[in-house]
């Protein structure tokens, strides 16, 4: 079921999980809709998938061009990945699906929030910043922006949630040493981060999939 801000899915009748899914910048709440069938096992609880769509806003890195985007990107430098404003209201974007996933039966410490590139960024910031546990936390081909108020907003409930992260070893989008770089943070913060590479540009493989299966059939089973 599609609206004009997201993409419904779901795996099976009333369902008891949730997983919001962020895409990436440029893209929209189908770019990753065809993975479900190739993600999900038949053992598994239904659940429900939720696509949303970023607004569109200009985007400084490209030319100030308007597209769907969390947040605007000033530069590729560390310091200026994430607009913090941006982030931020991208943020109470993912908290009201949550909160319309509890009126629906499904509790966060059943929703898992998963994103790709810009999407995994939004994932990670929202999931640490989150007032309740969740399930877990996954951000492929991604980077953790506004690090350094972590230890100020950081929510005590997510403090150790389970969080996947891979990148492609050729990835000539967001290098790899910003991925492994964000996971030392997270790491360093208690936080335990199941780390996966691949020989990749900036996209998906099919055995990254397999390993993300494996990784959340562990928590939903």
């Amino acid at each position: 079921m599609n609206t004009a801000n997201q993409v419904l899915l779901d795996t099976g009748a009333a369902p008891t999980w949730g997983v919001i899914w962020l895409h990436g910048l440029g893209a929209d709440g189908h770019d990753f809709e065809p993975i479900v069938p190739e993600l999900c096992a038949r053992n598994w609880p239904a659940i429900r998938f939720v696509f949303p769509h970023a607004s569109v806003r200009p985007v400084t890195i490209n030319g100030g061009a308007r597209m769907r985007a969390w947040y605007d990107i000033k530069s590729l430098d560390r310091t200026a990945l994430g607009e913090a404003p941006g982030i931020r209201e991208s943020i109470d974007t993912i908290s009201k699906i949550i909160a319309a996933f509890g009126h629906q039966g499904i509790t966060p410490e059943r929703t898992f929030i998963i994103g790709f590139s810009q999407g995994g960024a939004l994932a990670l910031s929202a999931a640490l910043r989150y007032p309740e546990k969740l399930a877990g936390v996954v951000a492929l081909s991604s980077y953790l922006p506004l690090a350094e108020s972590l230890a100020t907003e950081a929510a005590p409930e997510n403090a150790r949630i389970p969080v996947f992260m891979a990148h492609g070893i050729q990835d000539p989008v967001v290098p790899m040493a910003l991925g492994q770089l964000s996971a030392q943070i997270l790491r360093a913060r208690g936080l335990t981060v199941d780390w996966h590479q691949y020989p990749m540009p900036h996209s998906v493989c099919a055995e990254e999939i397999a390993d993300l299966r494996a990784w959340m059939a562990a928590r939903l089973l």
